[in-house]
């Protein structure tokens, strides 16, 4: 009977099985938690670990009344099959990825402002040409644990993407001055940074005693060398840690606002905000990049990926007034 070849690759088979049972009975650490996640009942659970250490004629697992461990024979074995079947599954995931249309659920963080103002109108077309993909989006502008928290996707402002995860760059930004023209026709419009320390600036509140602004001329000068940065401290009526609420208040002719383009867009557009200083790039206050954030992975879900190409060529033309 053993000399079957037949019989033989069948056991075989059925050892594939045994050994996929024991390892996930070792990630739950008991029998009913493993059945459940296989499906299955808990009796057969039981009888398919005891053919297991009947075939290899060792006992592989030590029960106890509240738990199970494994043993030294056990442990070996799991280790020494894990690999090969999380290798199965991701194969598996990327056939399955070929072959059916882009589904199921993709979960997203992003900061508000950035949400609410560019992500936000992005989603109905994508949504359209996936229809069996449905994104849960997470507006916080807490950095959030992507592997605790179950995110396959962030969206970042930020200047130093993490070195642990894959980040890609989705667009450029700036930081721009603005006002309201009524603003600027009752208080005056500055000619250079210093100018700043006698406007109500509308700022972010920063751990400093006072807030301050630093410009960087735009150009260079006749000998090629960069422009000195200047450093104004300012001052205003009004701090906030969201663009959108600065951004409204720069609206209601409250003062001069510090904004990422991104969040002056709009009203930039409409001729609602000007810019202020516009020979004076600012410096220092946000990033100067978005990135896409996902952990690394052997395998990437097909909708991850083709929701970043997708950002990435609606976002490319970035935030200027005249576009993006």
């Amino acid at each position: 009977m053993v000399n079957n070849p037949v019989m033989t690759e069948q056991k075989m088979a059925d050892l594939w099985s045994h050994c996929h049972w024991l390892t996930v009975l070792s990630e739950q650490g008991s029998y009913t938690a493993a059945a459940a996640r296989l499906g299955v009942s808990k009796a057969a659970m039981s009888q398919r670990i005891a053919e297991l250490e009947r075939i290899a004629g060792v006992t592989l697992v030590q029960r106890t009344t509240r738990s199970v461990r494994l043993t030294e024979a056990g442990q070996r074995l799991v280790d020494q099959t894990r690999a090969a079947f999380e290798q199965i599954s991701q194969s598996l995931a990327q056939v399955r990825d070929l072959a059916e249309a882009p589904q199921g659920l993709l979960r997203v963080t992003a900061p508000v402002a950035l949400a609410r103002q560019q992500i936000v109108p992005l989603l109905p077309d994508f949504l359209r040409q996936y229809p069996q993909v449905r994104i849960e989006l997470n507006l916080s502008d807490r950095l959030s644990s992507l592997a605790t928290e179950g995110f396959d996707l962030a969206i970042r402002h930020t200047a130093h993407p993490p070195d642990t995860h894959v980040a890609v760059a989705l667009c450029a930004t700036r930081s721009v001055l603005v006002a309201s023209k009524a603003y600027l026709r009752r208080a005056g419009t500055p000619q250079q940074p210093a100018d700043l320390t006698a406007h109500n600036c509308l700022h972010y509140p920063r751990p400093q005693e006072r807030p301050a602004w630093t410009f960087e001329p735009q150009g260079k000068t006749p000998t090629g060398r960069a422009r000195e940065r200047v450093t104004v401290q300012v001052s205003g009526s009004l701090a906030a840690n969201n663009s959108e609420a600065l951004r409204d208040a720069a609206l209601a002719g409250l003062g001069i606002a510090l904004l990422p383009d991104f969040s002056a867009q709009a009203a930039l557009q409409a001729g609602k905000l000007v810019e202020v200083l516009p020979g004076w790039a600012p410096v220092g206050s946000f990033a100067d990049r978005i990135y896409a954030i996902r952990p690394y992975a052997a395998h990437v879900p097909r909708a991850v990926s083709l929701f970043v190409d997708y950002l990435r060529g609606a976002l490319k033309a970035g935030f200027s007034p005249s576009g993006g």
